[in-house]
């Protein structure tokens, strides 16, 4: 099987994995108990606390552990949004966001939040004029992701929190779940950053929101203790600590790891541009981590499975979207409902071998052939 979805779900990094197991064996007490094992477990969950927040420029009282991204961007969302309702109910985003942002607006639009959203440029990106020009006394938040999961298009995180910096009644949530260990990520200017460390070799279940202190945030969950008053339920330390030390390892490799995706994607855009019907959608300035194309009069369903037929892995859109509709971020830079419909996306790593793009291509090669009339 040759595995291309890695956007998707990479697998856990094996010092990772002894790392959880470790913690669980050595710390078996609730964080919250008072006892000994208790304390102990509580100043191991510090310390934890503390290196994530070293790594990614914040402090430990604006870490909260989450169950996953999609909890982070909920939390972010919604708690911002309830929390600011006595000076506004405008947000502005883009139609590029994942599921678990589009699908938090749309609940506050049905209670009576407005949303617009941003256009989206042939590159991929949004103006941040256009974000000038939205702006509202009653706008509350700005929500965008940094790196976007479709086409893998790097947004003007840092221009737009600039422009917000005289709007202090306005906040920047960040979805930086495709960023994080790929790309440098600035955590000034921004009030909350979502990500999730399985997309970087940690473990599945595990999720990570920054959040400035003194900043309101309404809970959207309640009762039990936890580290933190923005988010109940017993610390996972085991979780806590695999994150750390995954988030460390994509820090100390980035450098090195980049420089391996980066030789595949460039290998991969010079041998399928060969190909008459394919059409790269994914702009030249993208991360190189995500490669999104469409084989013309191909729907992205068929070629998908096609592929996967032959063992090969990529996905149609992210994960966690609606099937059967045409790709929003491929129509966006495409205005092109079929090339959308076509698209589809291949997702690398440093774990990707020269053989398996060698393979790959073999395998696109046949399948091209037998689904392009």
């Amino acid at each position: 099987m040759i595995y291309l979805d890695y956007a998707a779900h990479a697998p856990a990094d094996p010092a990772v994995l002894e790392r959880f197991c470790d913690m669980e064996r050595r710390f078996p007490a609730n964080p919250n108990s008072v006892h000994a094992a208790g304390k102990t477990a509580r100043e191991e969950m510090a310390r934890v606390t503390e290196q994530i927040a070293a790594l990614t420029g914040a402090s430990p009282a604006e870490v909260i552990f989450t169950s996953g991204a999609t909890e982070a961007n909920n939390l972010a969302i919604k708690g911002i949004a309830q929390a600011s309702r006595h000076i506004g109910k405008h947000i502005i985003s883009t139609p590029l966001e994942h599921s678990s942002v589009s699908g938090s607006l749309t609940a506050l639009q049905e209670r009576g939040w407005e949303i617009d959203l941003l256009s989206i440029g042939r590159d991929g990106t949004v103006d941040p004029e256009e974000v000038r020009e939205l702006l509202r006394p009653d706008t509350v938040l700005v929500a965008i992701c940094a790196v976007d999961s479709e086409l893998g298009t790097i947004q003007p995180v840092n221009e737009i929190a600039a422009l917000l910096a005289d709007h202090p009644n306005c906040r920047l949530h960040v979805d930086a779940t495709q960023a994080i260990g790929r790309i440098p990520v600035d955590f000034s200017g921004i009030d909350t950053l979502s990500f999730a460390p399985h997309k970087f070799g940690g473990i599945c279940g595990s999720g990570v929101l920054l959040k400035r202190s003194r900043m309101p945030l309404e809970p959207q969950m309640n009762g039990g203790a936890s580290t933190t008053l923005y988010r109940s339920g017993t610390p996972a330390l085991g979780l806590a600590a695999s994150s750390a030390l995954a988030l460390q390892l994509a820090c100390d490799e980035r450098e090195s790891r980049y420089a391996v995706v980066q030789r595949h994607s460039e290998q991969l855009r010079k041998a399928l541009a060969t190909y008459p019907a394919v059409h790269i959608n994914s702009p030249e300035h993208a991360v190189p981590h995500i490669l999104n194309l469409s084989v013309k009069n191909v729907k992205g369903t068929v070629f998908q499975r096609a592929l996967s037929e032959k063992g090969v892995c990529v996905s149609v859109k992210s994960a966690c979207s609606a099937d059967g509709l045409p790709s929003r971020a491929v129509f966006a830079v495409s205005r092109d409902r079929r090339n959308a419909l076509s698209s589809w996306r291949i997702s690398l790593s440093h774990l990707t071998t020269d053989a398996e793009i060698d393979e790959f291509l073999s395998v696109f090669d046949a399948c091209y052939h037998e689904l392009v009339k």
